[in-house]
Parts: C-alpha cells; structure tokens; sequence
C-alpha cells in the first residue's frame, strides 16, 4: 500500500503542476481539498481523469462516495485496490 501512496502521491504532483511539493510533503492522511493540500474544483477533474486512466477505474460523477473516495491520498489508494480486485 506504501508504494501505491506514493505513486498516488507523484502523480498528483505530476498533473497538478506542484513543483514546489515533493511526495514526502504530502500527509497520507491529510485532506486534498480545501484543508491539507488546498486542491480545489478544476484539480478535482484533473485529478479524476488522471486517476481513471492512469489506474482503469471507473469513476461516476453522479456517485455519491466520489467524494469521499478523493478525501485524502489513504482513501483514494483504497479506493484503487478496490476498483483493481
């Protein structure tokens, strides 16, 4: 699960553009958006495309755990392994 947080994590930066964070400054735990890391709407579809077809996931923007699967980097990796099994 470590390797899949910290590709998560690079991946973020990646498409996000955050030159100025490396994968160590990002918590695990914390929240991506508003608190913790400060992502926001637009890094929200970033985020979802890189995450669909970088990982084959599906993602409905209709679903109501959506949100919840993007809280933090912890429960997007358990999110992933679910969608991969």
């Amino acid at each position: 699960m470590q390797s899949l947080n910290n590709e998560i994590k690079q991946m973020i930066i990646d498409t996000l553009n955050l030159e100025d964070i490396s994968v160590d400054d990002i918590d695990t735990d914390a929240p991506l958006f508003g608190e913790g890391l400060g992502l926001d709407s637009i890094d929200a579809l970033e985020l979802g495309l890189a995450v669909k077809n970088r990982f084959s996931v599906q993602l409905s923007a209709e679903s109501e755990t959506l949100r919840a699967h993007f809280f933090s980097v912890a429960t997007l990796a358990a999110f992933i392994e679910q969608q991969q099994a």
